[in-house]
């Protein structure tokens, strides 16, 4: 009996060793409890449950994961960027945690190949590798604390993976995105500038309005008029991705093939508050 216990033991760490030699070799560092970052990697389609036959996945971690990095983030650009104003480091903050750039990041570091999720999800929606990567982030957190995902985002996602400076100087164009959106669905939309002020520094500040077929969806505040078109143009298309109806000429409504493939179009947007 004892002898068998014991081959179980030794077959269970055979099998758990190449996944975290791999995830170590990734990281930069030896994880302390192994557990977190299973359950990180571990997708809800695998369908592995635990001894009371709850199900078992990432989603809590990813959850978690979410709140740390745009933390660690804001954190990292904040004294990087001295003296950049707000919008610069909300707008950089936002095309790191973007999905795009996080699944590219889960690639990088080998996620896709440690991962347990069904054939079928694996192939077809690679947007469970930057999920997988922000659960990893909250195993990080739990497993070391707030500092060691500092320096894991700083030497090795940012050092190997991601050039801050390159991507803070690329441009995400949400109004070209939004007017093409209105343009390929025919759907009219309006950029009213609705004031012009000076703040107390005596810049200029601008307030646009936008409206889609009459509705207003989205404001924006800014020190240029394309600056204020953009901050706009985001709003607009977060609030079409939750209520892309409202916005709809009645004689889109019926095109139910358009309307399933313009919202897995904002889906994949992944526009950031």
């Amino acid at each position: 009996m004892i002898k068998i216990f014991f081959e179980k033991l030794r077959l269970l760490t055979v099998r758990r060793k190449e996944p975290y030699f791999l995830l170590s070799a990734a990281l930069g560092f030896k994880p302390k409890n192994f557990e977190y970052y299973e359950l990180a990697l571990l997708h809800k389609s695998s369908l592995i449950k635990d001894k009371s036959g709850r199900v078992l996945n990432n989603e809590r971690l990813e959850f978690l994961g979410d709140a740390i990095l745009d933390a660690v983030v804001a954190d990292i650009l904040y004294h990087k960027f001295a003296g950049k104003r707000e919008g610069f480091l909300t707008n950089t903050r936002s095309k790191i945690v973007q999905r795009e750039t996080l699944n590219k990041i889960a690639l990088d570091l080998g996620l896709d190949r440690m991962m347990v999720v069904c054939n079928k999800c694996h192939s077809h929606n690679v947007n469970i590798y930057g999920n997988a990567f922000e659960a990893l982030m909250g195993a990080i957190y739990l497993d070391f604390g707030y500092a060691k995902c500092k320096h894991f985002l700083e030497n090795i996602v940012f050092r190997k993976y991601l050039n801050i400076n390159k991507l803070a100087q690329k441009e995400v164009n949400f109004k070209s995105r939004l007017l093409e959106w209105g343009q390929r669905y025919k759907i009219n939309i309006v950029f009213d500038l609705i004031e012009e002020t000076i703040d107390s520094e005596n810049n200029p500040v601008f307030q646009t309005q936008i409206f889609i077929n009459g509705i207003s969806a989205g404001y924006g505040v800014g020190f240029s008029k394309k600056e204020s078109q953009q901050n706009a143009a985001k709003k607009a298309l977060k609030k079409v991705k939750a209520n892309r109806g409202n916005f709809l000429k009645k004689e889109d409504k019926n095109n139910d093939s358009e309307s399933e493939e313009t919202e897995q179009e904002l889906e994949d947007e992944h526009i950031e508050e």
